[in-house]
């Protein structure tokens, strides 16, 4: 991992015991319930040792006595599959709600992360947390919150079952206890900080992994791949390492318990038999407290095996709650501003990682309606300006004005009307209305029709299989690039926004894709303030005013004949621009 990045915030215990509690408080009824089923089913488990017990006493019974004794077990077990499924259910009820409620939160809560938080984090970070965590918890839930509550009500039901049959042997038992907690305390201090170990270390090679495949053309043109590999070969290392580590610490733990187990066997049977050499207890007795023991190695043994997924489980959990924790985006207030107006960026700068300044000192004023194009090289900071005028990035450094009142873009309800268009528009899983609706979900098909019209967009949409009904997305339609950067343009038209940032939004349109698309942006833009990060300087040279940036500065502006008159690094830009195109 790098060493200017830096990991998303994991919940102390405390947090997310806390969260769990206000989870389960949200159906506290169902909650009861689950948790009188479990006690129900756990309470027939103690029938069959104490009926056993009893035939022991009474080996003379009569064969209707017998037979009435296993019917009577029998039917304790009949009762307690019957809770135990009741259980299951609830448990289902409470449970799977709880889940997808927390699977909304991360969610939003990820969606409305500042963008600066995003870029000091790493990806392998935030998309373990969605994906592996996320199927940590449910997968835990499912198969190891039953076992550890069986198991938990069990051995609580178990040691008073003995303690009311014979104190003394019951007080036996609870002499083996202190071998069981000292071989958990021995475990749990060491295994807590591995198991988060271990789940930070996926992180990391899950972003090792991601930068590899997404960087493999670039690695292959410069021939980095070797190293590239190496990386994902030391995180995988790592990772591999410590999941050893977890193994073999729960190997040393199970040893321990094994011998807790045996200490307390000879307990119970020792202080039984030197009862009854005294007369003092009954073979019965004895009987059933050895099977009260015995019963035991089950549901200590569900809660030994299934241990190490409940640690991996709390370990993701805390990672999840430590999203859901983050302080909440506010929604958007009423400025002082009445309605939209200049905007004004003063003495903005900003570094994504410290020491690293991308954009130095810039002020720069865009007066309502006029249109604002921004050229230049590749990394001279263009993007991260623009997505800071459209208040999508908070800088480190200058403040943003709107008609002279400084505002925070991101609880303004003036700048809660901006939309940023880049080359990459996403096509969420949902039809092609919902795609537009996101501008405004109360829009009509009419508003739809009239904006797709607008933006020239409807001669193809008329021709898709099912219209404004038509499924796109990974499972649906495929739009082709240039058809989804269209259909971002209408957005634009429907949501009439009083800014707009166009980030290279026509960059990736081939040429009769590009001619349709500029005609489109001209469209969306007409009569509104704009700034455009243009990658062909023809959308430039339409612009009121140009600026030209170089390593983070504005190194030039004004209108396209005064840079070409000033035959600086524009009037550079614009030969080689224009000389490509004749080639």
């Amino acid at each position: 991992m790098s060493v200017n990045s830096e990991l998303l915030p994991i919940a102390t215990s405390r947090q997310t015991f806390r969260f769990v509690r206000r989870t389960l408080a949200a159906d506290r009824s169902a909650s009861a319930i689950t948790a009188l089923m479990f006690l129900l089913a756990g309470a027939t488990g103690l029938v069959a040792p104490w009926v056993l017990g009893a035939i022991a006493d009474d080996v003379r019974a009569d064969r209707n006595t017998a037979v009435s004794s296993f019917l009577f077990i029998a039917g304790a077990a009949v009762a307690g599959a019957v809770f135990g499924g009741i259980a299951m259910v609830m448990l289902a009820r409470v449970g799977e709600p709880a889940l997808a409620r927390l699977r909304e939160q991360v969610l939003s809560r990820t969606l409305h992360l500042p963008a600066e938080q995003i870029e000091r984090s790493t990806t392998g970070d935030l998309l373990s947390r969605l994906s592996d965590d996320v199927r940590t918890v449910s997968d835990g839930f499912k198969g190891v919150v039953p076992v550890i509550a069986n198991s938990a009500v069990a051995v609580v039901f178990t040691l008073a079952g003995v303690l009311t049959l014979d104190w003394r042997l019951g007080l036996a038992m609870v002499c083996s206890a202190p071998l069981f907690i000292l071989s958990l305390r021995w475990y749990l201090p060491r295994s807590r900080p591995l198991y988060r170990k271990q789940r930070v270390l996926q992180g990391e090679r899950a972003d090792a992994l991601l930068t590899g495949v997404k960087g493999a053309p670039t690695a292959r043109a410069f021939g980095i791949g070797p190293t590239l590999l190496r990386q994902v070969e030391e995180s995988s290392r790592q990772s591999a390492d410590v999941s050893v580590s977890v193994y073999r610490l729960m190997l040393r733990f199970l040893n321990l318990i094994n011998i807790a187990q045996f200490a307390g066997v000879a307990l119970v049977l020792g202080v039984g038999f030197v009862l009854m050499r005294n007369d003092a207890t009954t073979v019965g007795a004895i009987t059933a407290g050895a099977l009260y023991y015995l019963r035991l190695f089950g549901p200590i043994g569900g809660l030994l095996f299934t241990f190490d997924r409940f640690q991996s489980m709390g370990a993701a959990l805390s990672r999840l709650v430590g999203i859901v924790e983050l302080p909440s985006a506010a929604e958007p207030t009423a400025d002082a501003v009445v309605g939209p107006g200049a905007i004004e960026l003063i003495g903005i700068g900003h570094e994504y990682v410290p020491g690293k300044a991308i954009l130095h000192g810039i002020d720069l004023r865009i007066d309502a309606g006029e249109r604002v194009a921004l050229v230049g090289a590749t990394g001279a900071g263009k993007t991260t300006l623009g997505v800071i005028a459209a208040g999508m990035l908070k800088p480190t450094a200058g403040k943003v004005l709107v008609n002279g009142t400084p505002i925070e873009p991101e609880l303004s309800a003036t700048y809660s009307r901006v939309f940023l268009v880049n080359q990459d528009a996403h096509a969420f899983a949902g039809t092609l209305r919902d795609f537009l609706t996101l501008a405004r979900p109360e829009a009509s098909d009419e508003e739809l029709r009239r904006a797709l019209a607008d933006t020239f967009a409807d001669r193809w949409v008329t021709g898709l299989p099912d219209g404004l009904d038509t499924v796109i997305g990974d499972a649906g339609h495929q739009l082709t690039p240039d058809q989804l950067q269209h259909l971002a343009l209408s957005r634009i038209m429907l949501g009439d926004p009083w800014f707009v940032v166009m980030d290279e939004a026509t960059a990736e349109a081939g040429s009769t894709g590009a001619r349709d698309l500029d005609r489109a942006a001209e469209a969306a833009m007409r009569g509104r303030t704009a700034l455009v990060v243009a990658h062909r300087l023809t959308q430039a040279r339409l612009a009121d005013r140009i600026l030209v940036m170089h390593e983070g500065e504005i190194a030039e502006q004004g209108t396209h004949d005064e840079l070409q008159a000033l035959n600086g690094r524009y009037a550079d830009l614009w030969r080689a621009w224009s000389g490509s195109r004749m080639d």
